[in-house]
Formats: structure tokens, sequence, C-alpha cells
């Protein structure tokens, strides 16, 4: 009887833990091909950015609101020092990742974001070894140059090169490993209070906006201002269905932060390490089947290159993980690492541990 229900248990976590991978493969997967998409006809990336930053905060303001009224407990809230000082740096950078990542669908193929997007990691270690997060091993310059061979070796003669949106996209994932660096910083702060990512998401998405508007005021408010689909409409239903397909998205960013919080709440972040380079093969697939990107032999042989570079790293990440009994971060107030109306139930004591992480293990929104 107990060997029966030890393995109906292990169904039990794998069933839930692969529907977990598939809800978080739909958000993730599915708004790279929305956001591409919306950008054939919609070219405004930047007032398309915004607008999902206006739709997370206030899909993670109702879900403070829930959790607070479910629970009886308190939501962080921060002081005006702490919001401008310790924040504000990680809310530009993250800005300026969404922002950039999401104009360069106006110049370049899936494939190519994908596979640039990926570099994210490169620029996230060189980042932690300047702020000492990491230390300096030969492991981890292996990494490096296995990703920037991978990069080089993708993007060579490829046929559908663009610069201008491989500049845009490549300076996004720069931009992104200090947005990761710093997102790990500020989840280590513990009297912050905000390892929980919902807290964290509703304090980032105002400073966010505020952020990209200048670069949105300068590059897209005139043109804006004066297309027929916004501002000069004279047609209120397109008018309706342009904001709706805008809202869409919004939703789909919301939804795959959380699904990525529920991920690695239920499981690990080296689950969702391992299933974000499955991801990725996932999208080159789609995109050259649906999209009809071409992939020559040497940008597949680029592509595998920055996967085994990628892969090694969450392999020592794993080690090094198993070998100092992971990471024990603190609980601040209002931030228990569970979103109390979705995980009340068999949380583990060991996953708790792994919430903070999560912000890193993925080079992406």
């Amino acid at each position: 009887m107990g060997r029966w229900a030890l393995d109906v248990a292990f169904v039990w976590k794998a069933v839930l833990t692969l529907g977990l991978v598939l809800l978080y493969y739909c958000f993730s997967i599915g708004i790279t091909f929305y956001n591409k998409w919306l950008t054939k006809s919609f070219h405004f990336p930047l007032f398309m950015t915004m607008l999902h930053l206006a739709v997370i905060f206030l899909f993670s303001a109702l879900s403070r609101a829930l959790v607070q009224c479910s629970s009886h407990r308190a939501r962080v809230v921060l002081s005006w020092t702490d919001y401008l000082r310790r924040v504000a740096p990680t809310a530009l950078a993250t800005a300026l990742d969404v922002g950039l990542s999401n104009w360069s669908f106006l110049y370049i193929t899936v494939s190519l974001y994908t596979m640039t997007k990926s570099s994210a990691v490169l620029f996230i270690l060189i980042f932690s070894l300047i702020f000492k997060l990491e230390e300096l091993r030969a492991a981890l310059v292996l990494v490096v140059l296995l990703i920037a061979g991978g990069l080089f070796m993708f993007t060579y003669k490829s046929t559908q090169f663009n610069m201008e949106g491989f500049a845009l996209v490549l300076g996004a994932s720069f931009i992104g490993g200090i947005r990761w660096t710093l997102t790990q910083i500020l989840l280590q702060k513990a009297e912050l209070g905000l390892q929980n990512p919902i807290d964290t998401m509703f304090h980032l998405q105002p400073l966010m906006f505020l952020g990209l508007f200048p670069l949105f005021a300068v590059f897209e408010g005139l043109h804006l201002s004066t297309s027929e689909k916004i501002f000069r409409f004279q047609d209120t239903g397109l008018l309706l269905r342009v904001l709706g397909s805008l809202f869409l998205g919004g939703i789909l960013a919301f939804g795959l932060g959380f699904s990525e919080f529920l991920l690695v709440s239920r499981t690990s972040s080296l689950t969702l390490s391992i299933a974000g380079i499955f991801k990725e093969v996932c999208t080159l697939l789609l995109a050259a089947h649906l999209l009809g990107d071409q992939i020559s032999l040497l940008n597949w042989l680029g592509f595998a290159l920055c996967l085994s570079g990628i892969s090694l790293h969450v392999a020592l990440k794993a080690l090094h993980s198993r070998g100092d009994g992971g990471p024990k971060p603190s609980k601040g107030l209002g931030s228990s690492p569970d979103l109390e109306l979705l995980l009340r139930n068999s949380q583990q004591e060991e996953d708790d541990n792994e919430e903070d992480e999560y912000f890193v293990a993925q080079g992406q929104l």
C-alpha cells in the first residue's frame, strides 16, 4: 500500500510538473509570436510595451488585493526612499530590456530574436562577475566562449539578418544582463520584503512605465498622435480591436511572469532553466515551420553551440546548489513564497528556498 501510494504521488507530481511546463511554454512562446504578429500591423512597439506594463500592474495589484483578503496579512509597501533608490535602477533596466526587445520585432525574425536573446545568459554571467555574485572559474569562461561562439555562427551569413534589429535585441540582452543582476541583488535584500514576484512586479511596473516614456515620446509620440489607429481614429471598431489586441498582449505578459513563478515554486529554478532550454528549441522549430524563417546548417550548429553553453551553465548552477545546500533567502513582510490563493497546499520547505532564483534562471520577461 505504501509503495502504491508513493507511485501515485510520483505520477501526480510528474503530471503536475508537465502541466506547469506546458503552461509556461504557452505564455512564453505565445507572447513571442503574438508580439511579432502584432508589430506587423501595429508599428508602435514602445506604446505596446507601455500598455503591457499598465496591464501587468493592474493584475498585480488585483492579485495582491485578493491575497491580502484571503490571508488577512498586509502586503509589503516600500517607502518612497527605498522605492526610488533601490527599485528604480532595476525598473529602468527592465523597461529598456523589454522595450528594446519588442522594438526589434519590427526588423528581425523570431528565430534571430530567440537566438540573440539567449545570449542574455552571457551578459548575466559577465555582470555577475563584475558585481561579485559569481567567482571567476574556468568553467564560466568556457560557458562564455560557447555562447559567444554560437551567437556568431548563428548570425554569420544569415539570409534574414537585419543589423538594426540585431543591434536592438543585442542591446536588450546586454541591458538584460544588468537587469537580472540588479533583480537578484534586489531580491536578496530581505529587509525590502520583495521575495514574492507579485510584489516585485507591482512595485516595478510604475517606474518601468515612467522610464520608458521618454523613449516613447521621442521615437513614437508624434507618429502615434497622428495615427488613425489610435489618437486620430475614425473607425471606433478598429480602435477597439487595436486596444483589445494590446490588452491581450498585456495578459500574456502577466501570465508569463506568473507561470514562471508557479513552475519554480512547485518544482525548482533548475526545472525552469531546463524547460527554458527546450523552449528555445521549440520556438526555433515553430518559427521555421510557421513563419518560414530560413535557418541554415551553420545557423543550427551555432544554436546548438549556444545551447550547450547555456546547458553547461545550468548544470554548474545545479552542482553548486547541491554543494552548498542551496540558497537560503530570508523572508520579509508579506512576502511568503506561496501566492496563498494558489499554493496554499503541499508547499515543500526546500521549494521555498528556490523562489528568488527564478528571476535569474531565465533571461527574458
